[in-house]
């Protein structure tokens, strides 16, 4: 998958529809997001887990390293580990403690190498002047199912 975000309100869309599609994923599913800073990662965490159904405000967390959402059926997870001094550090914040059906948004996930689940889903989003290139690789079955489902239209013949 490869689009462009030609705005921070394409972005809150693109978020929306994913969330559409991981609203009616019975599984959890981990998710990295890459990028420079102001890149538009947390927005689209953000617009991903408000279009899932939380109400309130969804903070960046790049002093707290994670917040955790309550959904509905289950709970959205959004880390930041960009000040992350340690990988280790992940043990004392709960890493071991995520639920299989959990949702995981995960910025700057290199820096947890080898405490972190298995990554499902990569999206990369990169400047391209003053909008963002969305790109996204998958690393499971899983990752491959949500993202046919993102974008069906990609697959049709012709």
């Amino acid at each position: 998958m490869n689009c462009r975000l030609a705005d921070a309100t394409a972005t809150r869309a693109f978020g929306q529809a994913l969330a559409c599609v991981l609203g009616q994923t019975p599984h959890g599913l981990v998710i990295s997001l890459v990028g420079e800073l102001g890149a538009g990662k947390t927005e689209l965490v953000r617009a991903t887990i408000q279009a899932l159904g939380h109400e309130g405000p969804v903070a960046s967390p790049s002093y707290t390293l994670i917040e955790p959402y309550e959904l509905s059926r289950r709970t959205a997870r959004h880390m930041d580990l960009y000040r992350l001094g340690d990988p280790e550090e992940l043990e004392y914040l709960g890493i071991r403690d995520i639920e299989a059906d959990d949702l995981l948004f995960i910025e700057w996930a290199e820096r947890g190498t080898g405490y972190l689940p298995s990554i499902d889903i990569e999206f990369t989003l990169t400047y391209e002047q003053t909008a963002r290139r969305l790109g996204a690789k998958t690393n499971t079955t899983r990752g491959a199912a949500v993202l046919e489902r993102l974008a069906p239209s990609r697959h049709r013949p012709g």
